[in-house]
Parts: structure tokens; C-alpha cells; sequence
């Protein structure tokens, strides 16, 4: 899957309030892992030690996650969220020597409570 180039463009499409609802509405199809993705970067964008430019590859990111109609709709079953997926791993990837083990366990805990027992393999990046 192709990543969507210039992240930073999609920052305005970020909102809170949005990135909350459409991940509790959708997390069981998004799987453990992709939560995990996501709430990692939404948790580290909070973090005031990350760069400026790390916050902008991750506003980007989650904003392109806001998206209903990108690259491949979210509606599109089995195949809708892969190019949001590869949106979050790409961030994960540029942004995770930034990533705090605080960041770490909080997007963990919430995991664990949406999906209860997960296996811990299941959330190696």
C-alpha cells in the first residue's frame, strides 16, 4: 500500500472530538494494532517534548485517518482502512525515537481496555 505523500497537508482535517468518535465507532475493524498506531501518535502529539516537525507529521497523519474519502474509502470493506493504517505506521516510523514509554503505556492501557486481553506480541511495532 502506498503511503500518502506531504502528511503535513492533512493537519486541518485533525479534530479531537472526531478522531475519538470515529475510533471508538470503528476500532474492532481497525484492529488492535491499527488502535495502537493511532492512539500512540494521538497521545505523543500531546507530548511537549516532541519537535514541531514530528507534532506535523502526526497532526497529518491522524488527520488523513479523519478522512471518510481518501486514497481507498473507509467504507470499502476489507480494504477501506488499509491506506489509513499505512498513514499511522508511516508517523509511527518517522516519529517513534520521539516516542515516550509514558506515551507507550498510555495508548496500551487504552487498548487493553477496548480490547481486553491482547497478546503483548500483538502490539510489537
Amino acid at each position: 500500500m502506498k503511503v500518502p505523500e506531504n502528511l503535513e497537508k492533512y493537519i486541518p482535517n485533525f479534530d479531537a472530538q472526531r478522531f475519538w468518535k470515529k475510533l471508538s465507532r470503528s476500532f474492532k475493524r481497525l484492529g488492535a494494532k491499527a488502535v495502537y498506531y493511532a492512539l500512540i501518535l494521538y497521545y505523543a502529539m500531546q507530548d511537549p517534548q516532541i519537535s514541531k516537525k514530528d507534532k506535523g507529521i502526526i497532526l497529518g497523519a491522524l488527520g488523513y485517518f479523519l478522512l471518510p474519502f481518501d486514497m481507498l474509502p473507509d467504507f470499502l470493506p476489507g480494504v477501506g482502512y488499509t491506506d489509513d493504517i499505512a498513514a499511522l505506521a508511516f508517523a509511527i516510523y518517522k516519529v517513534w525515537n520521539c516516542i515516550t514509554p509514558l506515551v507507550k503505556s498510555q495508548a496500551e492501557s487504552k487498548v487493553y481496555d477496548w480490547f481486553g486481553d491482547v497478546d503483548q506480541s500483538d502490539l510489537i511495532l
